[in-house]
C-alpha cells in the first residue's frame, strides 16, 4: 500500500477526465471475491484429526442462488477490457510509427506478475521446507494444494492482455459484431458439447466466454453500452432459461462433485450471467460515480487499488493460517452452517482480514511499479513483439499449471495435466518466471535523457 501522503497526493491529482467509477468497480469486484472465499470455506476435521475444506454452498444448496449476485469475476474482466483499450490506444497515439505490443504487455503485466512472482517464490520455498522436514499433512497439506487455485484468474487475465490488440482492432471494425462472434462461438461450443457430445471442445470456452465479457469493456470505452437495462434483462432472462431448461447448474461458481460446472469450463449460462451483471453495474453508474467523487471515498479507492492484487494473492493464506491457529489452540470447529458456525464466522473473518492486512503490509512493495519502469519513454526496438508473445504464453501456461498442481508433493514429483501435458510445480514456476523475464526484457524501451540526467520522466497518461 502506498503511504497516506502519497495516496492523498494521487487522489488529489486525479484528472477530472478519469472514469473513477471503473476504479470503484475493480476494487469492489475483487473485494467481493475475497469475502466470498472467506465465507464459503468450511474447514472441518475428521475422526483422525485430518482437515478438509468444503464449500458452504454444498452444505446449504439453497444459498447457491446468491452466486447470481456474488459471482462478480465478469465485472472485473469487463473493467479490464475498458482499461486495456484505453492503455493500448494511448501507447499507439504516442508512438504511431512502431508496434507497441511488447511495451503494452510489459506495462499491463508489471503490477500483475510482480506480486505473483513473489507469492509463488515464497510459497514454493515454504512448501519445500515443510516437505523436507517431513510435514505436509493435515491442514498444511490442504494449504499446499489450495493456495494456488486462485491463480487461474491471473491466467485468464493474461489471455485477455495478450489478445487485446487484435480483438480491439476487430471491435473497431465490427463493434457489437465482434462481441456477437465470440458469444456465438461460446454458444456453438455448448451446443456441440451438450447436444452432440463432442469431447474436449468445452475448454475453448475458457477463451470465448471470458473474451466476450472482456469485449464488453471495449464497447463501454467507446460509449456503445447505451441500453444497460436491455443488456441486464436479456442476460438475466437468458441465464434463467438456460438453468431452468438446460443442463446448467444453479450455482455460478464451481461446486464439489458436480458433473457440470458453469465455471470450469465456463458455459453460455455464465456468459449470460456476465451480461446481466455488466448491465446492472452500468445502471448504477450515475450514483456510483457520484459516490466515488467524494474525497474520502476516492482516497479509499486509490489506496485499495494500490494493493488489490497483493490482497487477492494472499487472502487464502491468511484464511488457512487462522484456521490452523484455531486448530492448534484446540478450538473446536463446529459443523458448517450450524448456529455455532454462524456465531463463530464474524470474529473468524475479522481475524482473517487483519492477517491479510499484515501480509499486504509486508508484500505491498512488489505491487508498485519500479522506478526503472518509468524511464522507458519510447517503445521497444522492432522485432520484440514475438519475444513478448512467447513470454506471455509461457507465463500463462505456468500460472495455469500451478493453479492446478499446487505445491503439494514437490519431492514426489506430483503433476497435473494441462492440455494433455503433465506439469509439475517446479516446471510451472520456471515457465512463469521465464515468461515474465521475456516480457519484461522485450517491453523495455530505450532510456531517454530524462533517465540519465536525473530529470523526472513525464508520466504516461
Amino acid at each position: 500500500m502506498t503511504t497516506t501522503t502519497s495516496v492523498r497526493a494521487l487522489a488529489e491529482s486525479t484528472p477530472d477526465t478519469r472514469d473513477r467509477y471503473v476504479d470503484l468497480l475493480r476494487v469492489a469486484s475483487l473485494a467481493t471475491v475475497v469475502g466470498g472465499h472467506w465465507l464459503m470455506a468450511a474447514v472441518t476435521t475428521g475422526d483422525g484429526g485430518g482437515a478438509s475444506v468444503g464449500n458452504l454452498l454444498a452444505v446449504v444448496p439453497e444459498l447457491q442462488v446468491l452466486t447470481w449476485l456474488l459471482q462478480v469475476m465478469p465485472v472485473f474482466f469487463f473493467v479490464g477490457g475498458f482499461s486495456h483499450a484505453l492503455s493500448y490506444r494511448s501507447l499507439s497515439r504516442r508512438h504511431p510509427e512502431r508496434s507497441v505490443y511488447a511495451a503494452f504487455l510489459r506495462g499491463r503485466l508489471q503490477r500483475l506478475l510482480g506480486p505473483t512472482t513473489v507469492f509463488v517464490l515464497v510459497w514454493g520455498a515454504l512448501a519445500l521446507a515443510v516437505q523436507l522436514l517431513g510435514g505436509g499433512g493435515g491442514l498444511t497439506g490442504v494449504a499446499l494444494r489450495l493456495v494456488t487455485q486462485p491463480l487461474w484468474f491471473i491466467g485468464i487475465y493474461l489471455v485477455m492482455v495478450a489478445f487485446t490488440p487484435p480483438l480491439l482492432r476487430l471491435h473497431e471494425r465490427w463493434g457489437w459484431g465482434a462481441f456477437g462472434a465470440l458469444a456465438g462461438a461460446a454458444a456453438l461450443v455448448d451446443l456441440l458439447r451438450f447436444g452432440a457430445g463432442v469431447p474436449y471442445l468445452e475448454f475453448l470456452n475458457f477463451a470465448f466466454v471470458w473474451l466476450a465479457v472482456h469485449q464488453l469493456g471495449f464497447l463501454r470505452a467507446d460509449g456503445m453500452l447505451t441500453r444497460p437495462v436491455v443488456l441486464a434483462a436479456a442476460g438475466l432472462a437468458g441465464a434463467v432459461a438456460l438453468v431452468a431448461l438446460g443442463p446448467y447448474p444453479l450455482s455460478m461458481v464451481g461446486m464439489p462433485g458436480e458433473k457440470v460446472s458453469n465455471m470450469a469450463p465456463p458455459t453460455l449460462a455464465l456468459l449470460c450471467h456476465g451480461l446481466w451483471l455488466v448491465g446492472a453495474v452500468e445502471l448504477l453508474r450515475g450514483p456510483g460515480g457520484r459516490l466515488v467523487r467524494r474525497a474520502r471515498v476516492w482516497r479509499a479507492v486509490v489506496a485499495a487499488n494500490g494493493v488489490a492484487m497483493t490482497a487477492f494473492l494472499w487472502h487464502l493464506t491468511a484464511m488457512l493460517a487462522v484456521y490452523g491457529a484455531l486448530l492448534a489452540a484446540g478450538v473446536t470447529l463446529p459443523e458448517p452452517a450450524g448456529g455455532a458456525w454462524w456465531a463463530q464466522t464474524p470474529p473468524r473473518i475479522a481475524a482473517v482480514a487483519v492477517l491479510t492486512g499484515l501480509l499486504v503490509a509486508v508484500f505491498r512493495r512488489f505491487e508498485r511499479p519500479s522506478a526503472a519502469s518509468a524511464v522507458s519513454a519510447g517503445p521497444p526496438p522492432p522485432g520484440t513483439g514475438p519475444v513478448a508473445a512467447t513470454g506471455i504464453a509461457l507465463s500463462l501456461f505456468g500460472v495455469l499449471g500451478l493453479s492446478m498442481v499446487g505445491f503439494g508433493g514437490l519431492l514426489e514429483g506430483h503433476s497435473a495435466t494441462l492440455i494433455a501435458v503433465p506439469v509439475t510445480a517446479p516446471v510451472a514456476v520456471a515457465m512463469t518466471l521465464g515468461g515474465w523475464l521475456l516480457v519484461a526484457r522485450a517491453g523495455r524501451g530505450a532510456r531517454t535523457g530524462a533517465a540519465t540526467t536525473g530529470r523526472k520522466p513525464t508520466p504516461a497518461p
